[in-house]
């Protein structure tokens, strides 16, 4: 009997949410490996900003601080995405005692404001959005409203940026920043190989935009 149910009525309100838990629950651990990458990535391109300040190469120290800071952004975006996505979890284990109750799945305007949040992440957008189609059809929650306010950061990236990059530079270089930047121009040049600088550089900020652009 519970077969031919499904088979006209499609799954339970239960094996719906399930379903769904499973899903999330996926999506989490993508999340947590990207964010254990972006940490091994970033890791090793602190240790060549802290070579290239020591050396006195305060631009391309700057340079590549830069995507350090642009790392740190999105481990934090990663980290809160996650905790949103354990959030609808909790959210659809309370649906689960309604379902008890009621016998049907309730209009959640939290799971929706969540998830609206979520579909802005390139990593589990289309995950979110077809989640998010089903939970629609199931009476959860309304069609999703598109926002792409705060889809692009490189404006705020660009107004906070240069402090930012000082603040690691001064944390990467024990403080001594100023004191790089003072004798960059009195350094001879043979202490710089701009050739070797430029290929660490660019190995960094290639394995960094890789991940950040995933």
């Amino acid at each position: 009997m519970q077969s031919i149910n499904r088979f006209l009525y499609g799954p339970t309100p239960e094996e719906r949410v399930r379903a769904w838990q499973t899903k999330l629950r996926a999506e989490s651990r993508q999340l947590d490996r990207e964010m254990r990458q972006l940490e091994i990535a970033t890791n090793k391109a602190r240790l060549s900003v802290k070579q290239l300040a020591k050396k006195g190469d305060v631009k391309s120290a700057k340079i590549l601080a830069r995507e350090v800071v642009r790392s740190n952004k999105q481990k934090d975006r990663l980290s809160v995405s996650k905790a949103r996505l354990g959030s609808i979890g909790h959210q659809l284990q309370q649906q689960l005692a309604l379902v008890k109750v009621t016998g049907a799945l309730q209009k959640s305007t939290e799971i929706m404001k969540l998830s609206n949040q979520l579909v802005k992440l390139p990593q589990i957008s289309q995950s979110m959005r077809e989640m998010s189609m089903e939970m629609t059809k199931a009476g959860i929650m309304e069609e999703m409203i598109e926002d792409t306010l705060d889809m692009d950061e490189d404006d705020e990236l660009e107004d906070e940026a240069d402090a930012e990059v000082e603040n690691v530079l001064f944390e990467l270089t024990e403080g001594k920043l100023g004191e790089a930047t003072t004798v960059h121009h009195e350094l001879p040049s043979a202490e710089v190989d701009d050739d070797e600088t430029e290929r660490v550089m660019e190995k960094y900020r290639q394995e960094l935009n890789g991940l950040l652009s995933g």
